[in-house]
């Protein structure tokens, strides 16, 4: 299933829907996102009232998380060499996974405005990433386990203030400025999704192709990641990992490259969909 959460025209209310090809199947048995994901989702598309999804605002597929998004840091080797600086030199892969959290007012639609504010970053940076959608929580959860407590997966794109990021000497505030982890434009349940490790991630700015990569690089795979995230901390229903980006960002670039006011974003994971954010001035 393919599921999303919309509004319509003039209309304030955010609906639960499933997308049938081009028509959007509302669920109003389900009040929001998490109480679908807490269920399980569906099994089969209902008869209900629909719409084209053309004419539907599309929102985050979970507009407001309960908590902060969890991230991955320095997941592909090749962004590792690029984000140290170490192009053409030997460089030291991550022992454990680098986790760090962008908060939930970061979060945008698939569809809305990154919004720059040159008051307070000068380097808008780009990092497309498939994203995990936790269903069944836990803690201390075993490798072995882990898959089976995913419902499904979505496209973000870990947008960065890279300057704030370098002054702070961390990833969080950089991370987490208001429009910065646009999100959607469905979350594809875990059981039509098939192998996460097999997708192909990309980036373009302007139709400009700058990523390129495939989830088969992740230097920790996600049962892995679950498996050391959860390791005395609980996850619950709802909660989001973004995996890490593949090389291409930016600031790996010669020269480093920034997003600009009227820049068109497209983040794309295979079998997932098509992000587009405009960026716009504050």
């Amino acid at each position: 299933m393919r599921y999303l959460t919309f509004s319509l025209p003039n209309e304030r209310t955010q609906r639960v829907g499933v997308l049938d090809r081009d028509r959007v199947v509302e669920l109003p048995e389900f009040p929001n996102m998490l109480a679908l994901i807490a269920a399980g989702g569906i099994r089969a598309i209902p008869y209900g009232p629909a719409y084209a999804s053309g004419d539907i605002r599309w929102h985050a597929p979970i507009p407001r998380p309960g908590k902060n998004v969890f991230c991955l840091g320095r997941n592909y080797a090749e962004h590792v060499r690029e984000a140290t600086g170490a192009r053409g030199q030997e460089f030291k892969l991550p022992a454990h996974p680098i986790f760090f959290t962008k908060t939930p007012t970061s979060v945008i639609g698939p569809y809305d405005d990154i919004v720059w504010d040159r008051r307070v970053t000068q380097q808008v940076d780009w990092e497309a990433e498939l994203a995990v959608i936790i269903g069944a929580g836990g803690k201390n959860i075993r490798r072995d386990a882990a898959m089976s407590h995913i419902f499904g997966y979505t496209v973000i794109n870990d947008v960065t203030a890279r300057d704030v990021q370098n002054a702070h000497h961390q990833f969080f505030k950089g991370k987490s400025l208001d429009t910065f982890c646009p999100m959607g434009p469905v979350i594809v349940s875990a059981d039509e999704y098939g192998d996460p490790h097999r997708k192909a991630v990309k980036c373009r700015v302007n139709s400009v192709e700058k990523q390129n990569g495939t989830t088969a690089d992740m230097i920790f795979p996600i049962d892995q990641t679950i498996e050391s995230l959860s390791r005395g901390c609980t996850l619950e229903t709802g909660d989001i990992i973004s995996t890490g980006t593949p090389e291409g960002v930016g600031m790996g670039r010669t020269p480093q490259e920034w997003l600009q006011v009227g820049d068109m974003l497209e983040t794309e994971v295979e079998g997932i969909g098509i992000l587009k954010n405009k960026v716009v001035s504050a």
